[in-house]
């Protein structure tokens, strides 16, 4: 299985990336002072979660040591889409932005969870030629 150079040629890490820095720039932001050390804080640290972990995962060798990082990220995007429900009901951001966020986060764990797939079957197909 080749390996990329960096995880930042992961095209997973790189969806992950966007979609931090656009919650960075569009949401948080809109954020009241009052949510500060709750959902502001909750989005942050989930949005670094996704990219630090698929970063970790690529940093481990072995696929089932990465594996586990990488459902990690994946759990990290389903919590920002939680986090994104209930910024729309408290009315902290519209409609058609949580639209495209939402969309955003999908595409993400979209492309992770094909990721994922893709390894599953290299490491399989590995364990056949031993």
């Amino acid at each position: 299985m080749e390996r990329s150079e960096s995880f930042e040629n992961l095209i997973c890490w790189q969806k992950a990336y966007e979609l931090k820095k656009r919650l960075k720039n569009e949401l948080l932001p809109k954020l009241p002072a009052s949510e500060n050390f709750e959902l502001k804080s909750q989005i942050r640290r989930a949005a670094r979660s996704c990219t630090a972990n698929i970063a970790e995962g690529w940093g481990r060798f072995h696929y089932l040591d990465s594996n586990k990082f990488y459902y990690n990220s994946r759990g990290s995007m389903a919590e920002l889409l939680d986090h994104l429900i209930e910024a729309k009901d408290e009315n902290y951001l519209s409609e058609p932005l949580f639209q495209e966020l939402r969309n955003q986060v999908l595409e993400a764990i979209k492309v992770l969870n094909g990721y994922i797939f893709y390894l599953k079957r290299e490491y399989l197909i590995s364990l056949k030629k031993t």
